[in-house]
């Protein structure tokens, strides 16, 4: 092969690496070790913050991407719901997401294809490890995002006793459950800003009409944890058939405590 079909070769891999590498700089690289003040969700946030800026072109290349498979664009996606749950709840956050899967996989592909093209010398033998690099690489965001969904899931748990005992707080001072969910999540959004979001969103949803009940189920759909759908559950039921909410939450929040402290007794014992 001539120089310059190496030189061009080159230059592509380099490419296709250093946007892989700023997608996961400015995309995947989790939130929570730069946390900012939680007011509003980034979900009811329609515009770019980030547009003009270099994170932002990025973010819209691989959004131009993505919007090219079908399915990204679609309401009923699972994978949205998966992404919400990581935390990324833009509404373009499924087209971004298939732009990555669809570099990473072009990027690990074209270098295999090219390494088994620097060993054999034959261009038809390296196109069984282009498809195969490519599906790895097209797979790996996944297992990333699993990671970051469990990730998110055990700070939410973590974060639950602290939210039950501003709660409570503010319930036996005599405010509502509306306002009781507002001033908690102002009170978490240093320390636990996942929960203080989370807390945030179903207050905003309270605001704009829904019932309590279908804004308390929207909170437990959305993250989909054992012990939040407890929590919610508690919520419920409370609201249902009118209990003190105030000795419940304070009742659940030491079996959390205790819980937890069982869990952490066992995995050292382990």
């Amino acid at each position: 092969m001539s120089p310059d079909v190496w030189l061009m070769a080159g230059f592509f891999l380099f490419m296709l690496a250093a946007v892989s590498a700023a997608g996961y700089v400015f995309i995947l690289r989790p939130a929570q070790s730069n946390p900012r003040p939680v007011e509003i969700p980034t979900a009811l946030t329609l515009p770019d913050p980030d547009e003009g800026s270099p994170r932002g072109l990025m973010i819209q290349a691989f959004r131009l991407l993505g919007e090219a498979i079908p399915g990204a664009q679609s309401d009923s996606n699972p994978l949205r719901k998966r992404l919400a749950a990581a935390g990324y709840r833009r509404p373009t956050a499924v087209s971004i997401f298939y732009g990555i899967k669809c570099v990473l996989g072009v990027l690990l592909g074209v270098t295999a294809g090219w390494l088994a093209v620097l060993y054999d010398g034959n261009i038809l033998d390296s196109v069984i490890p282009f498809v195969c690099a490519f599906g790895f690489g097209y797979l790996i965001p996944d297992r990333v995002l699993g990671r970051k969904v469990l990730a998110r899931k055990t700070r939410l748990r973590r974060a639950l006793p602290a939210a039950m005992d501003l709660l409570i707080l503010a319930i036996e001072a005599g405010q509502a459950l509306d306002q009781a969910v507002h001033d908690a999540s102002r009170g978490l959004r240093a320390t636990f800003p996942d929960l203080a979001a989370e807390l945030m969103l179903m207050h905003l949803e309270l605001r704009a009409s829904k019932s309590r009940s279908e804004a308390i189920r929207n909170f437990s759909d959305r993250v989909n944890d054992l012990e939040v759908r407890k929590f919610a559950s508690l919520l419920l039921d409370t609201d249902r058939f009118g209990a003190s909410l105030g000795p419940a939450l304070r009742t659940h929040a030491k079996y959390l405590r205790i819980r937890f402290r069982q869990l952490a007794q066992e995995r050292a014992r382990k």
